[in-house]
């Protein structure tokens, strides 16, 4: 994980966490390369990391992305971070998402703009600020009806995140009145 990717976490907590006194936060691509989300996870979480191996910061072995073992509506915070970029499917990814997340919860996506190929096992994408409004358009074709709350694309070199946070349910955009305050 690089620093950027990290920082943006924090401030993800900070904003939007505090609406929230505890709850499942599942972190999908969890491996601790180079820090994880873990540390950026507010203790009264209870944070779960997924992943495709064993490894630090894994807590759930999947096997398949596009599936995850959750059942619908069962999560209060879903966390990827520096992972869609590998997923051949993100489009199938984001949907698992947002199938487990609850009404009230929220998805925080961090996924690279820009920064040098790099297979983990592949890597297949970067993504630009139009597609922080794509995912929740292809969410709702499918029927879901999650909102995006704020997006932005991290200034910081080389990677240039793009930063994502969506409500679960449009009817709950209104329980998180704050946005992110960026430097």
């Amino acid at each position: 994980m690089h620093p950027s990717a990290m920082q943006n976490c924090i401030r993800f907590f900070d904003t939007y966490g505090k609406h929230k006194e505890s709850g499942l936060v599942i972190d999908i691509g969890s491996q601790n390369v180079n820090g994880s989300l873990k540390d950026a996870t507010p203790a009264r979480f209870n944070y779960v990391g997924l992943d495709f191996q064993k490894a630090d910061g894994v807590d759930v072995i999947i096997t398949d992305p596009y599936n995850l073992p959750y059942a619908d509506k069962s999560v209060d915070i879903v966390l990827s971070s520096s992972c869609l970029e590998h997923s051949e499917f993100f489009w199938l990814s984001f949907l698992e998402m947002v199938r487990v997340v609850k009404p009230d919860g929220l998805i925080y996506l961090n996924i690279p703009s820009a920064g040098q190929y790099h297979p983990y096992p592949v890597d297949c994408w970067r993504f630009r600020i139009d597609a922080a409004v794509a995912f929740m358009k292809w969410a709702q074709r499918q029927g879901y009806n999650p909102a995006l709350l704020e997006a932005y694309t991290d200034a910081a070199p080389p990677w240039h995140d793009l930063v994502c946070i969506y409500a679960g349910d449009m009817k709950f955009v209104e329980h998180y009145p704050d946005r992110i305050d960026l430097p």
